[in-house]
C-alpha cells in the first residue's frame, strides 16, 4: 500500500488508483486544502470497473462553495483522463439533491458550473462509496429517503430513457447508429434494467448486475439481449465511439462470430423493444408501491 497526496491506495484497480493519484495531486497543487473529502461511485464502488470502457466516477467534498476558476484549472491540467463525477459540500450531503441548485460537474473532460445532481449518488455513496479521502461514508450524514429515490427513478424512465428510445428507433439519428453498435446496446439494455432494479429492491447495482437481474426478472424471450450485454460488458471494448462501432459490426460476420446475432439491426431490434417492456414494466412497479 502507497501512500501520495495524502491517500493511502486502496481501489479496486490499478487504473483508478492512477487517475485518483494524479487528481489529488493536480487537486492540492492548483488549490491547496480545497479537496476535504473524495468518494469513488459508479462502477469502481460497484465492483464492475472495466478498465477499457469505464469512466471513474467521484465525489469531491468541499468545505464550502469552491472557486469554479480553481477547478477548470484543475480539470484543465487533467485533461482527457476519465474522471468524471460532482463536486458537493458537506453540508449539501445532509439535504435532498432535489432541493438543491446544480453544483459544478465534471463531465467529458468539461467542467459545467451548474451540473444535475441526484438521489441516485447520494445512495450510492453511503452504501458503496469508496473513501479516497476523508471520513468514511458511515461517518457522515447522508440524506436518505426510498421514497424519493423511487419517485425519482420513475420520473428518468420517461426524461431520459423513454426519450433516448425514441431516437435511437430513428434510424439515421446519432442514437439510431449508436445502438447498431455494441456501446449503445449495453448503454440501452442495462441502463433499462439498473432503473427496474432500484424500482424492485430499493437498492443500487452495476450494469453487470442490473443485466443479471433482468434475467431472473423478464421472460426468457429476452435473455439473448442480455447475455449479449453482459458478453459486450465483459469483453471491455465498446466504446461510444466511431472506430468502436465499426470495429463491432465486424462481430457480425465471418467466422468465428462472438455475437449472438446474426445482424446488428437484428439485435438494435431487441434492444429497443426490450427497453420499452422494462420501462413499462418498472413503471407498473412504482406504481404497485
Amino acid at each position: 500500500m502507497r501512500v501520495v497526496a495524502g491517500w493511502a491506495a486502496m481501489t479496486p484497480h490499478p487504473k483508478i488508483d492512477a487517475i485518483v493519484e494524479t487528481y489529488l495531486s493536480v487537486a492540492d497543487v492548483e488549490a491547496p486544502g480545497l479537496v476535504e473529502g473524495l468518494y469513488l461511485e459508479g462502477s469502481a464502488a460497484l465492483d464492475d470497473y472495466r478498465p477499457g470502457t469505464s469512466d471513474v466516477d467521484f465525489v469531491a467534498v468541499t468545505a464550502a462553495s469552491p472557486p469554479i476558476e480553481a477547478l477548470e484549472r484543475i480539470h484543465t491540467r487533467l485533461g482527457a483522463h476519465p474522471f468524471e463525477g460532482v463536486y458537493l459540500t458537506w453540508d449539501d450531503f445532509r439535504h435532498n439533491p432535489s432541493d438543491l441548485e446544480g453544483r459544478p460537474q465534471a463531465h467529458g473532460g468539461k467542467l459545467d458550473p451548474r451540473g444535475g445532481v441526484n438521489p441516485i449518488t447520494w445512495h450510492t455513496v453511503a452504501h458503496h462509496g469508496v473513501t479516497c479521502r476523508g471520513p468514511k461514508p458511515a461517518e457522515l450524514d447522508i440524506w436518505s429517503d426510498p421514497a424519493a429515490l423511487a419517485a425519482w427513478t420513475d420520473d428518468n424512465l420517461d426524461r431520459y430513457w423513454r426519450r433516448l428510445v425514441t431516437r435511437a428507433a430513428r434510424p439515421l439519428t446519432r442514437w439510431g447508429l449508436v445502438t447498431l453498435g455494441g456501446y449503445g446496446t449495453v448503454w440501452i439494455v442495462t441502463g433499462v434494467s439498473r432503473l427496474h432494479y432500484t424500482l424492485a429492491t430499493g437498492g443500487i447495482t452495476s450494469k453487470t448486475g442490473a443485466a443479471r437481474h433482468a434475467l431472473e426478472a423478464f421472460p426468457e424471450r429476452w435473455h439473448r439481449v442480455l447475455n449479449e450485454a453482459l458478453r459486450l460488458r465483459a469483453d471491455d471494448s465498446a466504446q461510444p465511439s466511431l472506430g468502436s462501432l465499426v470495429s463491432g459490426l465486424a462481430e457480425h460476420f465471418g467466422a468465428p462470430r462472438p455475437s449472438l446475432y446474426a445482424s446488428p439491426f437484428e439485435r438494435r431490434k431487441d434492444v429497443l423493444a426490450f427497453a420499452d417492456q422494462v420501462i413499462i414494466a418498472a413503471h407498473e412497479l412504482y406504481a404497485a408501491r
